[in-house]
């Protein structure tokens, strides 16, 4: 059974960083696609960044683009979310989430994490 672990999260004030981690189970999460996404308070979970299985393709949601990098080290198992310049409206839960095959177009797949909470706030 695949595992998915995040952390990372935490309390950051407005314009400050915090690097997500998303840790797999087994070789195999290393073949596959990985994304992060996020939900507010009352709202859906929405993608937020995706790579394929081997970091070559990357993409992002509009409000990450240029504030947030996704990366890989499958030496690790481990996905990364780096965000800067956090802003209040990236107060959510943020799941990792493996895809069906190496291609991100297989994201969502059926393997969730727990989730880590992150709150940007003064």
């Amino acid at each position: 059974q695949v595992q998915l672990v995040e952390s990372g999260g935490g309390l950051a004030q407005p314009g400050g960083s915090l690097t997500l981690a998303c840790v797999g189970s087994g070789s195999i999460f290393n073949f596959k696609a990985v994304g992060w996404y996020r939900q507010g308070r009352g709202k859906e979970r929405d993608v937020v960044a995706r790579i394929s299985h081997n970091g070559g393709f990357t993409n992002y949601a509009d409000s990450a683009l240029g504030r947030f990098t996704i990366s890989r080290n499958n030496a690790e198992n481990t996905v990364y979310l780096q965000m800067n310049n956090l802003q209040p409206e990236d107060t959510a839960i943020y799941y990792c989430n493996r895809g069906r095959d190496s291609y991100i177009s297989s994201l969502p797949g059926d393997a969730w994490g727990h989730g880590t909470r992150v709150t940007v706030s003064s």
